[in-house]
């Protein structure tokens, strides 16, 4: 029994063995790479599926393989290197890539994902070997739900689309944007156990403005200015429509899409299908996790903060907000929850009363009231001024700009704030805000810091400070793996709060005292599970899910782990 070109596992009614049915042979089972085994392959299956001859003769276990992979990728000199070498190895054998990046989580997320992905969708048309994923572009109007049939069906996918347009912190990457879907999807699977013949990555290639692509004769994408207006609203509109028709049980996650298309994209879709934007909502939830985690170690309560948010973007916006229900969670009124919020963007502050403010942006706006009696140097209202008048206890930084937390303004922190808390989040590594031991220095060792990026941990007056990554790869594999196993027509703000609680939770008080505030990525199998479970239960508890017994074991039962079947042919 399969479906499709995907084999479910079935069990022998005699022996109980866990097997898959397979109706590949030869060449075409080996480059198939959700079932290629390599030289893993036994005797027997060599000789059932017409592999004799086609295969080294010494069948190696898994635990051989792994060895190889890791002498392989030993002898590779850059990140860059390494990060093509991984995608070759999931392009030709997907069990023992995933096998190999569960057991080295640590060492390997940077390199499939941030910050070396950054790098690897700028040079895509340079390093591109194979396809991977569905691409759409304007050329498919009226004909997208053909273009997604291509793709074989699997039930309760996970989608995760980008239109390329805002790629991390280096912008519009055209075509290459592909990376982003790519990468996060390997982590649905290594994290949260979603298997990969689930994980469906597409690109809405609608053109770009990057001349360098546009001028490069090697750029593999649809070569026009990126589509705007009514034209681009149609096309997003017919995709949704399509993923409904192709895949009526999915998952969608929005990724790297524009300020403005971000919004209201999902705003438009939110109550269409299951769907949510990581940028907004997934970075949001990582970050009031670990404000729950170093609050509570300091004896306090978000809404006990003054918290400032550098950069106005997507990622900034929905910082805000989902601070703001947090602190309302704790009793705080929203009104005195969003005073203890401020918000600058590249030209200062986002104050009621601010010249050419957009109307996207007031929301934002402090009252005048909360400004009136500071002392300020220049207008529009620097950080600098923000964080003195303030007397910010909470700092973090969306912003793109590397070293805008300078030295003074930490310092002026740390005069008012025991234990400040500073989250430099802008990726990749060089885009950060501030460095880890320039905060722990300049606040003489009191810092809490989390960054967006990894860092080595920094050692300080006979202590080492360990850097926790806010790493949205906390968050969106269990929120996803939740809403799929309890089945949620919608995902809810609550369901994002639930996630956070339930990932402040895996933070332990000796985690934090070591300036910690996330778990470390090799544990992110368990904290998936514990984040997947908080959010199926408030699916249920929302009544956007049925309600149903057991839905703790079934998540358990859900996660995939990368391991070799015995096959039989059909």
């Amino acid at each position: 029994m399969k479906r499709d070109n995907f084999p479910l596992v079935e069990t022998d009614p005699d022996t109980g063995e866990r097997y898959l049915p397979v109706a590949q042979r030869g060449a075409a089972l080996l480059k198939t790479s959700w079932l290629n085994k390599g030289t893993a392959f036994t005797r027997e299956e060599r000789q059932d599926f017409g592999l004799v001859g086609m295969l080294p003769d010494h069948v190696s276990p898994i635990e051989e393989q792994l060895d190889r992979v890791a002498n392989q990728i030993h002898y590779k000199v850059s990140e860059m290197d390494k990060n093509v070498y991984l995608n070759g190895l999931m392009d030709r054998n997907e069990t023992l890539f995933y096998r190999f990046l569960i057991e080295n989580l640590e060492e390997l997320v940077p390199i499939i994902y941030t910050p070396t992905v950054a790098m690897s969708c700028r040079h895509w048309s340079r390093i591109f070997r194979r396809a991977r994923g569905v691409y759409v572009t304007p050329r498919d109007r009226g004909r997208i739900v053909e273009v997604l049939k291509c793709r074989p069906k699997a039930e309760n996918p996970v989608i995760v689309v980008t239109d390329n347009e805002r790629i991390l912190g280096i912008g519009d990457q055209g075509a290459g944007g592909m990376g982003i879907p790519v990468g996060k999807l390997a982590l649905y699977a290594a994290a949260a156990g979603i298997h990969p013949s689930r994980c469906i990555p597409i690109s809405l290639d609608v053109g770009t403005n990057n001349p360098e692509l546009l001028a490069d004769p090697l750029y593999v994408g649809y070569r026009k200015r990126r589509l705007r207006g009514d034209d681009y609203s149609e096309l997003i509109a017919e995709f949704v429509a399509a993923v409904q028709t192709v895949f009526p049980d999915a998952l969608l996650q929005w990724e790297d899409f524009s300020n403005k298309t971000s919004f209201e994209n999902l705003s438009l879709y939110q109550d269409t299908l299951p769907s949510f934007n990581d940028d907004i909502q997934g970075t949001a939830a990582m970050v009031v996790a670990g404000l729950m985690a170093a609050t509570r170690h300091v004896g306090s309560k978000i809404s006990d903060q003054r918290i400032v948010i550098v950069g106005a973007g997507s990622a900034g916006i929905g910082i805000r907000d989902q601070i703001a229900t947090a602190m309302v969670d704790e009793g705080s009124g929203r009104i005195e929850a969003e005073a203890r919020i401020m918000t600058l963007d590249s030209k200062g502050l986002i104050v009621e009363g601010r010249p050419n403010l957009p109307a996207s942006k007031r929301n934002l706006a402090l009252p005048l009231e909360a400004v009136r009696d500071w002392q300020i140097d220049d207008y529009p209202i620097g950080l600098r001024d923000v964080v003195r008048n303030a007397r910010a206890s909470v700092l973090i930084g969306v912003s793109g700009e590397p070293g805008i937390f300078s030295e003074e303004m930490i310092r002026r922190m740390a005069l008012h704030a025991e234990r400040p808390i500073i989250m430099p989040l802008s990726n990749p590594t060089s885009h950060a805000e501030v460095t880890p031991a320039g905060a722990i220095e300049w606040t003489d060792g009191r810092a809490l810091v989390a960054t967006g990026s990894p860092f080595p941990a920094v050692r300080r007056d006979d202590r080492t400070h360990i850097i926790g990554q806010a790493n949205n790869v906390f968050v969106f594999p269990g929120m996803g793996l939740g809403v799929l196993a309890a089945g949620a027509r919608r995902v809810s703000d609550k369901m994002f709060l639930a996630a956070s609680k339930a990932l402040a939770e895996a933070v332990t008080p000796e985690m934090v005292e070591s300036g910690q505030l996330y778990p470390s990525i090799s544990d992110v199998r368990a904290t998936s599970a514990r984040v997947a479970r908080a959010v199926a239960h408030q699916a249920m508890a929302e009544g956007l899910a049925p309600a149903m017994d057991g839905i703790d074991e079934r998540i358990d039962r859900e996660m995939w782990f990368p391991e070799y079947l015995p096959y039989r042919p059909v």
